[in-house]
């Protein structure tokens, strides 16, 4: 798959710190990362495992505080994304930091892990569900196409995942994204990974399945 000619924005995004959805499709109820595999292969790789734990984000302390906690794998770097001063700042900040409204909170730095990247948003609109949230959030992406939805356990919460393929408006290049819903604590929260050229799937999903395995809220 050719990847999107993303790099210059998560290289911008680390600076600065659904159209319509498909039906739920042979999705099975069960944990974000299942102690089995439920659907091998493209597009959920269910077999991919969870990366052993090393740290944490969220909660109320450290550097990202958030409604959600979870588990990270060595090496992978939490801080908070911050939109830069000045007017042209504010424009770059907007279009690097909003989707589908939501806003990112926290970005999750893998690199050195091999890993790329991944992003924890919360919903602008407090009273949101899940599953619509989810849905505005894919549907904010370049050129949506592939989107599935299905219901799974974040840690102990009720929570909706979804896949999809995004398609860059200037090249073209494609590549495929995961992202999971829950509300906690009066407020939808999303936590979402993206194929690049840092990083394949493989190299993402490990990190992402720790997440929704590990996820408490609070």
């Amino acid at each position: 798959m050719r990847r999107r000619a993303g790099v210059l924005v998560l290289a911008a995004l680390t600076a600065i710190v659904a159209t319509g959805c498909t039906e739920e499709k042979g999705t099975p109820t069960g944990d974000a990362a299942p102690s089995a595999p439920t659907s091998t292969g493209e597009p959920w790789y269910d077999e991919v495992a969870p990366a052993p734990a090393a740290g944490s984000v969220g909660g109320a302390g450290g550097p990202c505080p958030l409604p959600v906690s979870f588990s990270l794998p060595e090496q992978w770097t939490p801080k908070p994304v911050e939109v830069p001063e000045g007017e042209l700042a504010e424009v770059l900040g907007e279009a690097l930091t909003r989707r589908g409204g939501a806003t990112v909170r926290c970005e999750v730095d893998g690199r050195r892990a091999g890993g790329g990247f991944l992003r924890i948003w919360t919903a602008d609109d407090p009273a949101v569900e899940a599953r619509p949230a989810l849905e505005a959030f894919v549907a904010g992406d370049e050129k949506v196409s592939g989107q599935e939805f299905r219901s799974v356990r974040a840690g102990g919460v009720d929570a909706v995942e979804a896949t999809w393929v995004s398609t860059s408006e200037l090249t073209e290049d494609t590549n495929r994204s995961w992202a999971f819903a829950v509300r906690a604590d009066g407020r939808t929260v999303l936590v979402a990974v993206s194929e690049s050229l840092l990083a394949e799937a493989r190299d993402l999903l490990p990190g992402y399945r720790l997440a929704g395995r590990s996820l408490t809220v609070g």
